[in-house]
């Protein structure tokens, strides 16, 4: 009971601090706000863009400069931590790897599926709720083409951003319950990631016996 008060007291500190971002900054602070979510700090963008999306029922935003202010800002903070996994990433992981369970076979792995999808990991990766948040480092460390890169998070970003702002402006003055239907889709994304991750730990203990 004091977990669930906990997160539901963090939730409402993100959300306060959302809506005074935007509402201070206008369309500035829609993307400050998904830069940040785009540079692998979870800021969640269900919130963010039904906020915003709340503002054109309201008569003050447009629905179209929303959803570039979106793209833009998820482009650019996406560009920083691209930047990191490029010129960092790989040469950490080959350093400390071993006490991360990464080696030098699983970036490979990481290589091969950017390759293999091309830019079409960049595209759907920007579509998807928690992994959106994630994508640039891995891509980075991949070193996947930087300009494609960017321009494919810009798109579904947009395409992203404008999805959630639309539905924010027809729910009108309840657009906070689009957080509560999208959910079910961010729990299970993260199961996912955690039955993932207890894959990558049997296969990393197996191979080391």
């Amino acid at each position: 009971m004091t977990v669930l008060f906990m997160l539901s007291h963090l939730l409402f500190i993100i959300t306060t601090f959302i809506i005074h971002t935007i509402s201070t900054l206008g369309y500035p602070g829609v993307a400050i706000l998904m830069a940040i979510e785009s540079a692998c700090i979870p800021l969640p963008s269900e919130i963010i863009a039904p906020f915003a999306g709340y503002l054109a029922f309201t008569g003050r935003f447009n629905l179209f400069w929303i959803s570039i202010a979106g793209g833009v800002g998820s482009m650019l903070g996406s560009w920083i931590t691209y930047e990191i996994g490029k010129h960092h990433g790989r040469r950490f992981v080959e350093k400390y790897g071993k006490w991360i369970l990464v080696s030098n076979e699983d970036l490979e792995l990481a290589d091969h599926f950017f390759k293999r999808f091309g830019h079409l990991s960049t595209f759907i990766g920007r579509l998807l709720p928690v992994v959106r948040t994630f994508i640039s480092l891995p891509a980075g460390v991949a070193k996947v083409p930087r300009i494609p890169f960017l321009i494919y998070s810009f798109v579904g970003s947009v395409i992203w951003t404008a999805f959630l702002a639309f539905l924010g402006m027809k729910l009108g003055e309840n657009w906070n319950t689009l957080r509560e239907r999208f959910h079910w889709l961010d729990t299970a994304i993260i199961i996912l990631i955690i039955m993932g991750a207890v894959w990558w730990l049997v296969r990393h203990i197996k191979r080391k016996k």
